[in-house]
């Protein structure tokens, strides 16, 4: 019956999330995601990283574009490909495509990124607690690559607006801990990352 419970308040609480998220104007979405991306630029542990997995805003997701063109740093991008998320490189000056679920994606033909190339990985949710657990939209992508040898010790940093950092989210045992969450009002080291 728990899971059943966990579920539909997982559920409740992503639809109303993401109705605040929606009702946010472009002015107040836009400068709140440029505060997160100062935040992440003055953080030692995104400024030590070669490789970094982001993604690409959707639905009003925080937006990390101002981040893309720093070439100090080399971005991966996920798509979509069935029930799994394949990284590619990407820069600023690549073209991208329209994917699964409406998702701007990289090009299929863009190179790959091998896990162990990756030294941070920003993750997009509807939601964050202080313990680290994330509310994403229901598909389990993150969740999948997280669990897996290849992916699980990876530093991870969940990026959410304020109003969705949240003090505990109901949690299903195939929920991974983020190691950080930055909001518009800093970044929130939750676990000793180390690289």
């Amino acid at each position: 019956m728990e899971k059943v419970d966990n579920q539909l308040e997982k559920k409740e609480l992503r639809k109303s999330l993401l109705k605040t998220r929606h009702s946010m104007s472009v002015a107040e979405w836009k400068q709140k995601s440029d505060r997160i991306c100062t935040h992440l630029l003055t953080s030692p542990l995104f400024n030590q990283a070669k490789t970094i997995l982001a993604y690409f805003s959707f639905r009003q997701e925080p937006d990390l574009s101002l981040l893309f063109t720093d070439t100090s740093h080399r971005w991966g991008f996920p798509r979509c490909v069935g029930q799994s998320l394949f990284w590619h490189i990407w820069t600023h000056k690549d073209s991208v495509i329209t994917g699964s679920y409406g998702i701007t994606e990289p090009q299929p033909d863009a190179p790959i990124v091998a896990p162990d190339q990756v030294d941070l990985i920003l993750i997009p949710c509807v939601a964050c607690d202080y313990q680290g657990y994330r509310l994403g939209y229901g598909g389990g992508y993150y969740d999948r690559m997280l669990s897996s040898p290849e992916w699980a010790n990876k530093p991870t940093i969940g990026i959410v607006f304020e109003f969705a950092y949240l003090p505990k989210l109901p949690v299903e045992p195939w929920d991974k801990r983020l190691q950080g969450v930055c909001t518009e009002f800093g970044l929130n080291p939750l676990q000793i990352i180390k690289f």
